[in-house]
């Protein structure tokens, strides 16, 4: 059995055995209080029951239409007629007791009643809560919103070209005359002869009185 059932059945037996106790002990009080009063005695057991019937009538109407969600608006009459007897059971409960001059008796007596009158404005009311948390459903949290903004791409990059680099510089050939050639070699030769080391453009030049291009060029090919 689910936990709701269980606390509107306990709820429900709680009202019910309440206004049974409040019949057993308003019995016993009408009826001596309507033979004090001079009410014959065949009608004095029936003043009791009338007014204990009523409220446990509008007891059990007032727990099905709570249990059905029906708003405490709608059942306003209902409400105010549950209240209105369970003041005539505390007063008939009370009154005999009062008038004897029995006033802790009449304190006793008035407990029942009592607790009639808050369950009768309770109950219902714990029936129709009951009846909304069972039949209310959870509500899924809601998702987490995506960014309203459009995320902006990064513009793509040009692929950049690597730099080339740059061709040496290439002076013009030079055309060295066979005959400077020949002497150029002869040059070269003789000074390796002599300095046990190759010679040097510059020095080639000098030796050969040629400019510095035709004397490189002619080193070149040696």
């Amino acid at each position: 059995m689910s936990e709701d059932r269980i606390t509107q059945r306990t709820v429900t037996v709680v009202m019910g055995i309440i206004a049974v106790l409040a019949f057993v002990f308003s019995f016993g009080n009408v009826w001596a209080l309507a033979l004090r009063l001079g009410v014959p005695a065949p009608v004095a057991p029936l003043i009791a029951p009338m007014v204990d019937l009523s409220v446990v009538g509008l007891l059990v109407a007032l727990r099905y239409l709570s249990l059905r969600g029906v708003p405490a608006e709608q059942i306003k009459g209902a409400t105010r007629l549950m209240h209105v007897s369970g003041l005539l059971t505390l007063a008939l409960n009370v009154a005999e007791p009062v008038v004897a001059g029995h006033y802790g008796r009449a304190a006793v007596d008035a407990v029942a009643p009592l607790l009639l009158l808050g369950w009768g404005a309770v109950g219902p009311q714990l029936l129709r809560h009951f009846h909304t948390v069972a039949h209310t459903t959870p509500t899924p949290a809601p998702a987490p919103a995506a960014s309203a903004a459009p995320v902006e791409k990064a513009p793509a990059l040009e692929p950049v070209s690597s730099p080339v680099a740059p061709k040496p510089e290439t002076s013009p050939a030079v055309t060295v005359p066979v005959p400077l050639l020949n002497a150029a070699r002869t040059i070269a030769d003789t000074y390796r002869a002599e300095h046990g080391e190759p010679i040097t453009p510059a020095q080639l030049r000098a030796r050969l009185g040629v400019a510095l291009p035709l004397a490189t060029a002619a080193h070149a090919q040696l």
